[in-house]
């Protein structure tokens, strides 16, 4: 394909050339005719290991030429891969400047091209969710009228890596690609058909998404860690030893496990113990900002599910929960947010009903009884059995254990939370 990447920096750049090995016509735009000229003498301006003899051979081949002209491109080529950056601005958002200006440079090529066939413009640059729909559609829109069909609009963000970035573009973890109605791009799937990665065919907003979800996931582990390693040091613990047996175990901390949105965390284990390794940090002097906020993020979630749950809900409202224990297929009580939840909608004045098959109060001890009724004096009368759940009429059903599905319920208003 003829292809042209607008924004030849880091990831630009190197797309650019990595594109150009696998026998595709490219053409380089950026601002920077310093750049451009260095690009073009066969010295790549950016330094990343295995780039400057592919360059080379790029430029051997006359696969790759670059250009200041940021109108060229539209007339002839069948794609445009848009690299520029989105930097932030003061209040931390991203500047989005160059995004907007490469879009209206790109319709006007369009425009003053008349072209007729398809052109496939994609967008790889990090940008908030709604910014397809919100700013890069309308202006192609406004600048082109009935012509902006010849425009197919795709979002393929890029998981490129500093310092491994060829590695990663060949190899990349997964493919995203963001289309208006998440249906597959016949141009980006031929773009990508040398690359062998789980790919993820979504809409734009979802797309969108997926950089930040990553990035901010990756910056977490580090801070993370960090914070543990704060306490070994302060402990005199070898952090190297804790962190070997920390990512030996690949069926729950280096796994999917923990990290589907849904429930708020409870339990016996959970809840005491980050508040124990939480008064241990403090007690030594670890600062661990990171495990401080996890109780009040899991607070803040048990309130955004009541809300949720309640929301158009009139006071006096007919509710079942399904499922009271912090988890399925267990009775256990403690911490467990379900029944946080259950005393927000008792305390809200609405007419609650649970369900719980594996919940029988007479078999409650200890901790786990003191607990229950602590919380929930009236816990008796609000446990109903399969029949009644099944043949009384509710104004909304609360699913916290995944067992709607299993039920025949008379409600047509079900909250899956597990499925936010």
């Amino acid at each position: 394909m003829r292809i042209a990447v607008y924004g030849l920096g880091y990831v630009g750049l190197t797309g650019a050339i990595c594109l150009a090995s696998e026998g595709h016509d490219i053409v380089g735009v950026d601002v920077s005719e310093h750049k451009i000229r260095q690009i073009m003498s066969g010295v790549s301006p950016i330094r990343e290991p295995g780039l400057d003899q592919m360059l080379a051979e790029a430029m051997a081949s006359r696969r790759l030429r670059c250009t200041s002209n940021p109108l060229e491109p539209a007339r002839d080529c069948d794609m445009a891969i848009v690299c520029v950056g989105t930097p932030s601005a003061a209040d931390g958002s991203h500047n989005m400047r160059d995004i907007a200006e490469v879009t209206r440079q790109l319709a006007d090529g369009v425009r003053a091209a008349g072209r007729k066939e398809k052109f496939t413009v994609v967008y790889r640059s990090t940008i908030r969710p709604g910014t397809v729909e919100g700013l890069i559609l309308p202006i192609f829109a406004s600048a082109l009228g009935d012509a902006r069909d010849a425009i197919e609009v795709v979002y393929n963000p890029e998981f490129m890596r500093e310092a491994s970035a060829v590695k990663d573009f060949f190899n990349p973890p997964k493919i995203v690609i963001g289309t208006a109605d998440g249906a597959p791009s016949a141009r980006v799937e031929a773009l990508n058909r040398n690359l062998s990665a789980q790919t993820f065919t979504v809409k734009y907003r979802e797309a969108e998404l997926t950089k930040f979800v990553d990035n901010s996931f990756h910056a977490l582990k580090v801070a993370y860690a960090n914070e543990i390693g704060r306490i070994c040091v302060k402990l005199d613990i070898d952090a190297k030893v804790v962190h070997k047996i920390f990512v030996s175990d690949t069926k729950l901390n280096i796994s999917p496990y923990y990290l589907r949105p849904g429930g708020p965390f409870g339990g016996s284990c959970l809840p005491k113990d980050v508040r124990a390794l939480q008064y241990i940090a403090n007690d030594i002097g670890a600062n661990t900002h990171v495990i401080d906020s996890l109780m009040r993020s899991n607070d803040a979630h048990k309130h955004f599910l009541f809300s949720r749950a309640v929301k158009a809900l009139p006071e006096g409202a007919s509710v079942l929960m399904l499922g009271l224990a912090f988890k399925s297929d267990t009775d256990d009580l403690r911490e467990s947010p379900n029944i946080d939840l259950a005393r927000k909608l008792l305390q809200g004045g609405y007419a609650l009903s649970i369900f719980d098959p594996s919940l029988r109060p007479e078999h409650l001890l200890g901790q786990n009884l003191g607990y229950a009724y602590t919380h929930l004096p009236r816990l008796n009368d609000l446990l109903i059995d399969k029949a009644t759940a099944e043949s009384r009429p509710f104004d909304l059903v609360v699913d916290t254990n995944g067992s709607a599905d299993r039920l025949s319920l008379n409600c047509a208003t079900v909250l899956d939370f597990y499925a936010l």
